[in-house]
């Protein structure tokens, strides 16, 4: 018996690695689309809603039926979305990647500052660590940035805003992942964001229909499919202090990817401010009551 359940923890941790790995190949995946960023993520939705749909009938979760109000919540929640990728995908264009996987991780850090303000108190240290060492981390990678070019402070500041849109998708999303489950949220969030992320796309004059679909393909598998299937998987087993370390798998693969295939180097510096935005992740993933993963 208790080799049947360590082997099935072992299972359980490789699929939670598993999931934060392939999900740190998205940025990747849009940097080498031949569409644009934006349009990029919509077929990113577009090419996994049917996989969504299948997901959701094998795990009997309902795709019609909702209260109003939660069919509302997770509308709107859908809108914030696809604001939240394709200004993330916009973010990954402009940056280096590790910046871009970090930044677009800040809703954990404005996840647990709302979680406060709901509980009506003041932060408990390990919370006042969390945000110490994100906003002096941030602040280094963004002065850091600044150094390099204009440009990658704007990726930066794309990515830091596709966090603060995604607190709100998770916000509003909230009782719709409790009633519809989690398969059937990203049916819905995927079906509403896609005419948000065409019409983005269309208004930005970027390119729309790849020439070269295996970067789409791979963004849509990985981020959506791969990445989601393990961390639906795998996060009910394991409290949030190790979701958060497991976390760090995707800056430091970002960091090698950007490093190997983009050239991007990075000085002592960089490794510090983004070992403290890391910090502070993890920290604020441990004052969460449950984990919250990135759809």
């Amino acid at each position: 018996m208790g080799t049947t359940a360590g082997g099935s923890r072992a299972w359980h941790f490789a699929a939670l690695l598993g999931g934060n790995a392939a999900l740190a190949l998205g940025p990747m995946w849009v940097r080498l689309a031949d569409s644009g960023p934006v349009s990029a993520g919509f077929w990113r939705l577009a090419l996994a809603i049917p996989f969504f749909v299948l997901l959701a009938r094998m795990n009997r979760q309902p795709l019609t039926g909702a209260p109003r109000g939660v069919l509302l919540g997770v509308l709107a929640g859908g809108v914030f979305f696809a604001l939240d990728l394709s200004s993330w995908h916009l973010g990954i264009e402009l940056t280096r990647l590790g910046n871009a996987t970090l930044f677009g991780n800040a809703g954990s850090i404005l996840i647990a500052a709302w979680g406060l303000i709901a509980l009506r108190r003041m932060p408990r240290t390990p919370e006042w660590l969390a945000f110490a060492a994100a906003i002096v981390g941030a602040a280094i990678l963004l002065g850091r940035s600044l150094q390099i070019d204009h440009t990658t402070l704007i990726g930066d500041l794309l990515c830091l805003l596709a966090g603060f849109l995604y607190t709100f998708y998770i916000l509003l999303a909230q009782r719709g992942r409790a009633v519809l489950g989690s398969w059937a949220l990203l049916f819905w969030s995927s079906l509403v964001g896609l005419p948000v992320m065409a019409g983005f796309a269309l208004a930005l004059g970027e390119p729309f229909w790849p020439t070269n679909w295996t970067p789409v393909i791979a963004l849509a598998f990985t981020s959506q499919l791969i990445g989601q299937g393990l961390l639906v998987y795998a996060l009910r087993h394991f409290p949030p202090l190790v979701i958060g370390l497991a976390l760090l798998t995707q800056p430091t693969i970002a960091v090698t990817v950007g490093w190997i295939w983009f050239g991007e180097v990075l000085g002592a510096l960089d490794l510090f401010g983004m070992a403290l935005v890391a910090a502070g992740l993890v920290l604020a993933r441990s004052s969460e009551p449950r984990a919250v993963d990135r759809d």
